[in-house]
C-alpha cells in the first residue's frame, strides 16, 4: 500500500468528476429511490438507504429532492423503473475497472460505457473478470484535526468490530466488514469521535503502481466514465500518484 490514501485517492476521482451540482443531485436522489425501492422507506432497516442518505446529507441536497426520491421509490410518485448494473474490464495498462451504474436503459448504458473504455484504452470484459480483485468493505475516515488519539481510536474501533485502523498522512481509516458498519458507527457516535466520511465501497486487494504517463491516461478514462449520468462510481486498483489527484 502507498503512503497516501488509497480510498481516499479512489474517492477523489469521484469529487472530481461530480463537480457539478446537478449531476451530484441527480445521482444521488437516483441511489436513494432505488434503495427504497430494494429494502422500503426505514432507513433503520435499509443499509443502502442509510448510507444514500448520508451521502445527500455530505452533498447538501436539499430536503425536498430527498423527500420526491423517497417517494418515488415508494411508489407515491411515477419514476423510472431504474435497476443496478455493474460493468467489468480493465484500462490503461491493464488496471482493474468496476462500473457502478443505476439504469432505465441498459442497452444504452452498455454503449456509453463501452465507448469511453475503448475510447481512452481499455477493454470491457466480462462480468467476474476483475471483481475477484475487490473486497466490499465499510470505510470511516477520521481527520487527524479532530485531536482523537490513534490508541485511543483504535480500541474504539477494534472492540466495536471494525477489521483494522490505517494511519494515513492527514487521517485515520476504519476499515470493517459490511455487516459490522451498523456496530462501529454507533461506537464513534457514542464516543463522540467526528467521522469526515463514512461509505461501504470496494476496495482493491492490491493497488497497481503506474508511470504518470499511464496515470494520466487512466485519470482521463476515470473522469470520461464518471461524468455520464448513469454512472454512479467507479472503483479502480490504479495507485494514482498524488499530484495527479490535485491537478
Amino acid at each position: 500500500m502507498s503512503g497516501h490514501s488509497k480510498w481516499a485517492n479512489i474517492k477523489h476521482k469521484k469529487g472530481k468528476a461530480d463537480a457539478l451540482r446537478g449531476k451530484i443531485t441527480t445521482k444521488i436522489s437516483r441511489e436513494i429511490t432505488i434503495a427504497v425501492r430494494m429494502g422500503g422507506p426505514d432507513p433503520t432497516g435499509n443499509m443502502k438507504l442509510k448510507l444514500a442518505l448520508s451521502k445527500a446529507k455530505a452533498n447538501n441536497i436539499p430536503k425536498d429532492n430527498i423527500q420526491r426520491a423517497i417517494q418515488k421509490g415508494a411508489g407515491a410518485l411515477d419514476g423510472s423503473n431504474f435497476e443496478e448494473v455493474v460493468y467489468e474490464g480493465y484500462g490503461p495498462a491493464g488496471v482493474a475497472m468496476m462500473v457502478s451504474t443505476l439504469t432505465d436503459n441498459r442497452n444504452r448504458t452498455a454503449a456509453d460505457v463501452r465507448h469511453a473504455f475503448s475510447k481512452y484504452g481499455g477493454n470491457l470484459g466480462a462480468s467476474g473478470c476483475v471483481g475477484y480483485m475487490f473486497q466490499q468493505k465499510g470505510i470511516f475516515v477520521v481527520n487527524k484535526e479532530t485531536g482523537v488519539e490513534e490508541d485511543d481510536l483504535m480500541m474504539v474501533v477494534l472492540d466495536a468490530g471494525a477489521e483494522d485502523l490505517k494511519n494515513e498522512e492527514e487521517c485515520f481509516e476504519v476499515v470493517t466488514d459490511p455487516s459490522a458498519f451498523d456496530a462501529v458507527e454507533k461506537a464513534l457516535a457514542d464516543n463522540n469521535i467526528e467521522v469526515e466520511m463514512s461509505e461501504i465501497t470496494m476496495v482493491p486487494d492490491t493497488m497497481a503502481a503506474l508511470s504518470p504517463e499511464d496515470a494520466g491516461k487512466v485519470q482521463r478514462m476515470l473522469d470520461a466514465l464518471e461524468e455520464l449520468d448513469d454512472v454512479q462510481d467507479v472503483y479502480t486498483n490504479a495507485d494514482l500518484p498524488e499530484e495527479d489527484d490535485e491537478e
